[in-house]
């Protein structure tokens, strides 16, 4: 039987591959869709399926950590009414939608959200009966199998999605895109092991077990949505639709980094902590804070190297439509350097069974986001806005670093010595583009 190490070794391996393959597919159907619509249709899908994420997030009650973490995991009545509380749930999300579609609609002043809404959140009921087998292989950390569903199905999916807008290109079938992942999922997640099945049950005890767990998933699901997303939310109201497309090019390239270390932090971190929560709390700290220097090293150099030249990658890779994502994406991509060193830890808390501490940590983001962003965008106009989104993930990891020195997990040495490693190695680039006659990532803004 493999050791835990062993595990997290070859689930970290398939989980950066499955991501980084998933992560060029969405690339190349991100650049690929560019070209074939408006990017005033990105913007508002984006804003539909921010909204979407919240009410999901919103309602959140840790089906899939509870299916991990749980001792009663395996028992099929426990599967089985996590997969009938899953269904529920999907049904009320989509009705919620339903309700507030038109104040939205009415806030937002475009009348394309009364239809846009009831239709993309069709995926969450879609997405409810899909089978609990996609969290049990998480459970057994058998990643590699599980890497390449998602390669499969995401392939299926912009395949067949870039089929439909090349034939129509409309927001339409933009919208009514977004629901073949989840057909494709609701299938096919039936077939990933073999004599494996879902149905309707509902065991007292288990309820009880996932909702108790689920109160704090609750709150830190739904505060990482607001701490997340509430950007999308703000700016979709400061700004126009077409802007807020350019700026989601620019994030969705700066959170390069942030994406692949919460997919490693969601299927390696969190499972293989878990395992070993019952160790004392000075031995679990030192095996985590071994593995993390790791990550962190590996990390501070990639995202070093993003902010050096990310500018240059959305000249090469957009048309004039985009040109100001160049100077927005080296700015975000300051401030994910926060974001690593919250998520390389933060499982840990989650796995001693204690979510709260997320909860508060991304209220914290969530309160600078909501409060500084419409102060600097009135000051300074966009260049503040997206200065305060980039700095908003400081607060995040504040707050956590107190909830780790609550529980003897303090990092606050090693996260000092690995910034200190990133500003190095971010200053030699700078150097080196400089004298290469690139001049610095945001040239584009200080020429005007």
């Amino acid at each position: 039987m493999k050791s835990v190490k062993q595990l997290a070794i070859r689930g970290a391996i398939w989980t950066v591959i499955g991501f980084g393959g998933n992560y060029l597919l969405r690339f190349g159907n991100n650049l690929v869709l560019t070209r074939l619509l408006q990017p005033e249709f990105f913007g508002l899908m984006a804003f539909v399926n921010t909204l979407r994420m919240g009410l999901t997030l919103f309602s959140d009650i840790g089906i899939g950590q509870n299916i991990i973490n749980s001792k009663r995991g395996d028992e099929p009545s426990f599967l089985n009414t996590a997969w009938t509380l899953k269904i529920i749930r999907g049904f009320v999300i989509w009705f919620v939608c339903l309700l507030i579609s038109f104040p939205i609609a009415f806030f937002y002043n475009d009348q394309r959200l009364l239809w846009l809404i009831p239709v993309v959140t069709i995926y969450s009921v879609l997405d409810g009966f899909s089978s609990t087998s996609i969290h049990t292989l998480n459970r057994r950390m058998e990643l590699g199998k599980l890497s390449l569903y998602e390669l499969v199905l995401q392939f299926c999916y912009f395949s067949t999605l870039i089929f439909f807008v090349w034939l129509y290109p409309s927001l339409w079938t933009l919208a009514i895109g977004t629901l073949i992942p989840g057909v494709y999922r609701l299938v096919s997640s039936y077939w990933l092991i073999p004599k494996y099945s879902n149905w309707f049950e509902w065991d007292k005890d288990a309820v009880k077990e996932i909702l108790s767990f689920g109160k704090w998933m609750f709150l830190a699901s739904g505060f990482m949505f607001a701490a997340e997303q509430a950007d999308y939310m703000i700016l979709g109201k400061l700004l126009s639709f077409k802007m807020l497309g350019v700026y989601i090019i620019a994030y969705t390239l700066a959170s390069i980094p942030r994406e692949t270390i919460k997919v490693l932090s969601n299927k390696v971190i969190f499972p293989a902590i878990a395992k070993q929560s019952d160790l004392p709390r000075h031995i679990l700290r030192e095996k985590i804070l071994t593995q993390r220097r790791i990550l962190l090293i590996g990390f501070a150099i990639f995202l070093a190297a993003l902010v050096t030249t990310g500018d240059l990658v959305v000249s090469f890779l957009y048309d004039q439509r985009y040109r100001d994502a160049g100077w927005i994406m080296p700015i975000l991509c300051c401030g994910m350097w926060f974001s690593l060193l919250f998520y390389t830890i933060s499982p840990a808390l989650l796995a001693l069974g204690k979510p709260l501490y997320s909860a508060q940590s991304n209220f914290a983001r969530f309160a600078i986001i909501a409060i500084a962003v419409p102060l600097l965008f009135e000051k300074f106009g966009v260049v503040g806005a997206v200065i305060a989104i980039a700095l908003s993930d400081l607060p995040l990891y504040l707050t956590n670093l107190y909830g780790l020195w609550r529980e003897k997990l303090f990092c606050f040495s090693q996260d000092m010595a690995a910034t200190g490693f990133f500003v190095a190695v971010l200053s030699l680039f700078f150097v080196i583009r400089n004298n290469l006659g690139f001049g610095f990532p945001i040239q584009q803004l200080i020429n005007g």
